[in-house]
C-alpha cells in the first residue's frame, strides 16, 4: 500500500508539534473560503429522516442550474475524493487486474491522491507536466482545472479538443473544478452533454467555506453517473448536505465571490509587503516560492500559523486566505518577525 498523501490541515498535530491550543492557531494551509456563509434553515426532516429521493432530486436540479450543466443532472456525492477513489473501478474490466501497458496520464504536480489512487490499484502513472503531453496510450488524464497548487489553467478550447483526443482513442477525460468557482468561464460543465468521455469533478465546500460537509459533485453522461452511485450505495450523502446544497446553490453568490476577492488581496499585499514571491495559485490561495521555504514554515508554525508545505517542492509554500484583516496583520507581524 502507498502512503499516505500530506495534505493541508492538520493543526492537531502542528500544535502538538509547536505548542498552543488548536483553535488558537491560524490555519492557512488549505485551499478553503475561511468566511463561511451563512446557513440557510435545514428542515428537521432533513435530520430526522433518511434522505429521501426528492432531497437528492432538489440537490441535483440545483446543481444542474448552477453549474450550467445542460441535460445532465451532477451526482451529489460525499466530498470528491470518494469518487476519485472510484475512478480505476471504471478502467477494469469485468474485475480484472490492469494490464502492464493500462498508463494514466496525471498533469502534475497536483492533488496527490489521484496518482495514488490509481498506482494503489496497479495502475501505471505518468505525471506530465502539461495535457500536450497526454498520448493515444493513456486510458484515463487527470487535468486540475485550475491547477493545485500552483494556479495553472487551460482554457475550454484546449480541454475539449484533448477530451476529442482521448475520445478517438477510447479514452478517458477527468477534469477536476475544484476551484472552478471563482472563475467560471474555466468550466466544462456547459459542453459536458456534448462530451461523452468526460467527467467532471466539483467541489462544494471550498468556495463556501463548508469543507466539514464533505459534499462534492460528479458531471458526466448518465451510465458513468450510475456506476458511481451503486458503488456509492444508499445515503451517501447526508440530508442536511443535501438540504443545504439545494438552498445554497440557488442563492445570490455575488457577495461570496466578492469577499473571496477582498481576502485575496488582503493576503497579496502581506506576501508582497514581506518580499515574498508570488509563483501563482488562485482565488483561494497562493503559492509562495522561497529558498528559505522550511524555515519560513517552521518560524510560523512557532508563531501558530500554520501554511502548506511540500515534500516534492521544498522551496514551496501555499497560503490559504486570511479570514479578516486582523488575520492578516498577525500573519504580516509573524513574517516582518523572521530573520532574512
Amino acid at each position: 500500500m502507498s502512503a499516505p498523501i500530506v495534505h493541508g490541515g492538520g493543526i492537531t498535530a502542528a500544535a502538538a508539534a509547536f505548542g498552543g491550543r488548536p483553535e488558537d492557531w491560524l490555519d492557512l494551509s488549505t485551499g478553503i473560503n475561511p468566511c463561511p456563509v451563512a446557513l440557510p434553515d435545514i428542515p428537521a426532516r432533513a435530520w430526522h429522516r433518511l434522505p429521501d429521493g426528492h432531497l437528492v432530486d432538489a440537490a441535483r436540479f440545483a446543481a444542474r442550474d448552477y453549474y450550467r450543466s445542460g441535460e445532465i443532472l451532477p451526482l451529489p456525492v460525499p466530498g470528491t475524493q470518494s469518487v476519485i477513489q472510484l475512478l480505476p473501478r471504471l478502467l477494469r474490466q469485468d474485475g480484472q487486474a490492469p494490464m502492464a501497458d493500462d498508463r494514466i496520464a496525471v498533469v502534475s504536480p497536483t492533488y496527490g491522491e489521484y496518482a495514488r489512487a490509481f498506482t494503489s490499484a496497479g495502475f501505471a502513472v505518468d505525471a506530465v507536466g502539461d495535457v500536450a503531453a497526454i498520448r493515444a496510450e493513456h486510458r484515463l488524464a487527470v487535468v486540475v482545472n485550475p491547477n493545485n497548487p500552483d494556479g495553472r489553467s487551460w482554457p475550454a478550447e484546449t480541454l475539449i479538443a484533448l477530451h476529442d483526443r482521448m475520445k478517438a482513442a477510447g479514452g478517458i477525460l477527468v477534469v477536476d473544478e475544484a476551484f472552478g468557482d471563482t472563475d467560471p468561464a474555466l468550466s466544462l460543465a456547459a459542453q459536458a452533454q456534448n462530451l461523452s468521455n468526460l467527467i467532471i469533478f466539483r467541489s462544494f465546500g471550498k468556495f463556501f467555506g463548508l469543507a466539514g460537509l464533505r459534499l462534492g459533485f460528479a458531471i458526466a453522461r448518465l451510465d458513468i453517473l450510475e456506476r458511481f452511485e451503486n458503488w456509492l450505495g444508499p445515503w451517501a450523502v447526508s440530508g442536511p448536505a443535501l438540504s443545504l446544497a439545494a438552498s445554497l446553490l440557488r442563492s445570490d453568490v455575488s457577495a461570496i465571490r466578492g469577499g473571496i476577492g477582498e481576502r485575496c488581496a488582503g493576503l497579496s499585499a502581506v506576501l508582497t509587503g514581506a518580499g515574498l514571491r508570488m509563483a501563482g495559485g488562485t482565488a483561494l490561495f497562493t503559492l509562495v516560492a522561497d529558498a528559505r521555504a522550511v524555515d519560513i514554515y517552521t518560524h510560523l508554525c512557532r508563531h501558530h500559523i500554520l501554511v502548506r508545505k511540500f515534500d516534492y517542492a521544498p522551496d514551496w509554500l501555499r497560503f490559504g486566505l486570511t479570514p479578516d484583516p486582523a488575520a492578516d496583520r498577525r500573519l504580516g507581524e509573524a513574517l516582518q518577525g523572521f530573520e532574512r
